[in-house]
């Protein structure tokens, strides 16, 4: 599958539209130049409402690749419906912190904490609402770059009542090249969590995860791709993870 620059631009065009259709409304979304003023008007901070527009803040303390992906997975599969629709609006918009959650939980009321206490997820909400823990902590800093991995599979714990479909295996690939554990974090969430409110990621299923280089010239299509703006070359898009389309659990390594 070619990645070409017209194929990632249509992709990101995608997303803008599926958000927020009043900007694609106003906004000419076929070129690079109308992306770009799209996205700047989004990340607006100083558009009107912003303090209501959602937000989810994720506390990390030790990252594990496999681990932060299944609790990524769950946190979302657990937000309700009537939060998802406004964090969809706000493109899923997350902001992660440093910090031990045990430590914070008299204080603040996470919806989601990974069992082995690593990271703890609250929101998505209201941003103003998330200001005292945004204050109390530093925002997680992962320069490092995120290197090789072998391929790893993590299973979304099963539903405990009936499951709307069968569980499937899907592979997430991940460019590495010059890509930031820090940016790595901000670029797989927002796959893993529309993944999942678009019902591609669901209790039981299995995940691959395999790093790749760059994404260009790996077998498509794919039922979902990550697309931003390419951190060393601003005017340019760059693909950053990608899932395939289901496949059978068993196959899963």
């Amino acid at each position: 599958m070619t990645l070409s620059p017209e194929l990632l631009l249509t992709e990101a065009a995608r997303r803008v539209r599926a958000a927020r259709p009043e900007i694609s409304a106003r906004v000419d979304l076929s070129t690079p130049a109308g992306l770009r003023a799209a996205k700047a008007e989004i990340a607006g901070h100083d558009a009107p409402g912003r303090l209501d527009a959602a937000l989810a803040v994720c506390v990390v303390s030790r990252f594990d690749l496999p681990h932060w992906v299944r609790e990524t997975c769950r946190f979302a599969l657990s937000v309700p419906p009537e939060r998802r629709e406004p964090w969809q609006h706000a493109f899923t918009r997350t902001v992660f912190l440093s910090g031990r959650p045990d430590n914070l939980r008299e204080r603040f009321a996470f919806d989601h904490i990974a069992p082995d206490g690593s990271a703890a997820w609250l929101g998505p909400a209201p941003e103003g609402s998330t200001t005292a823990l945004r204050r109390l902590l530093k925002a997680f800093d992962g320069p490092r770059a995120v290197g090789s991995w072998r391929p790893t599979t993590v299973e979304i714990p099963p539903a405990d009542g009936p499951s709307g479909r069968p569980p499937v295996h899907r592979e997430l690939y991940v460019a590495t090249a010059s890509v930031t554990v820090a940016r790595l974090l901000v670029q797989l969430n927002h796959l893993l969590a529309e993944a999942v409110m678009d019902g591609l990621i669901a209790p039981g299923d299995r995940l691959t995860l395999r790093s790749v280089p760059r994404l260009a010239g790996l077998p498509g299509p794919f039922a979902a791709l990550r697309v931003d703006t390419d951190s060393h070359r601003p005017d340019e898009l760059q693909a950053y993870a990608a899932l395939t389309g289901e496949g059978d659990p068993d196959r899963a390594q």
